[in-house]
């Protein structure tokens, strides 16, 4: 079977395309809705997570707990995340959390990622830590950063990208 993913992350509707994986799924990109927890400056505000500008980020407050929620339009299988931090700023621990709804989620654990302290681009197979728990897609995403290399526990990101399939 090819492993070929989507992005599921379009910031740009002129640029949804129908993907064809193992010559039997049609893959669509979806737009997303995204929340966070905080914003350090209205110049670093979450729309610059998906931007695809490597001169723009979000910088969150300061405070442990810091987050990002994303919110799909179809139900997705999340398979990979991509990330690019500023050092001294990243996230060092990094549950990942997932929900069935996209009003009121009811987030489960789906698994852990421990990003290194550096200024480069860094990749994740997002692989569940029990079985069943995707069952036909999700449609909300969490990534919250229970630690940070920064004393005061703010993060920076300069991209994020979700891979995956649509079911």
């Amino acid at each position: 079977m090819d492993n070929t993913y989507v992005s599921l992350i379009s910031t740009n509707p002129q640029d949804v395309k129908s993907v064809i994986i193992s010559q039997s799924n049609n893959l669509v990109l979806t737009p997303l809705a995204t929340r966070v927890s905080s914003t350090l400056e209205k110049y670093t505000g979450k729309k610059h997570l998906t931007d695809n500008n490597p001169e723009t980020c979000w910088t969150s407050r300061q405070g442990s707990g810091q987050y990002i929620h994303l919110t799909f339009e179809k139900p997705a299988i999340p398979k990979r995340i991509s990330i690019i931090f500023q050092g001294g700023f990243v996230g060092t621990k990094c549950r990942i959390e997932v929900s069935e709804s996209p009003n009121r989620p009811e987030w489960q654990t789906w698994t852990y990622i421990h990003p290194e302290d550096a200024n480069r681009r860094q990749t994740f197979d997002l692989i569940p830590h029990r079985d069943g728990l995707l069952g036909e897609g999700i449609q909300s995403m969490k990534l919250v950063f229970e630690e940070s290399s920064d004393f005061y526990g703010r993060i920076t990101i300069y991209e994020l990208k979700i891979e995956g399939l649509l079911p």
